[in-house]
């Protein structure tokens, strides 16, 4: 199911349930990608961290980043979906 996120913290979150579907701990997926644990947190929560990185967590996770134009929902409207 394809999913939006407009926010770091929206993101971070969307990271954090496709790890838990996993039933992956932070220092697995870290392990998987060669990062510490820390850098997973960071992720997940939201603080600023590479884009190198970021792209590491999403294929470990079997995901992908698609751009395309923003929809009209409000970020509120976004935000209830979590």
């Amino acid at each position: 199911m394809e999913q939006v996120a407009r926010t770091a913290t929206q993101l971070g979150n969307l990271l954090r349930r496709r790890r838990t579907e996993l039933r992956l701990s932070q220092g697995e997926l870290a392990s998987r990608i060669g990062l510490r644990q820390s850098t997973i947190s960071a992720l997940e929560t939201s603080a600023t961290v590479r884009t190198a990185t970021l792209l590491s967590a999403l294929a470990a996770l079997d995901l992908e980043m698609v751009l395309r134009p923003r929809t009209k929902a409000s970020a509120k409207d976004i935000e209830a979906l979590f």
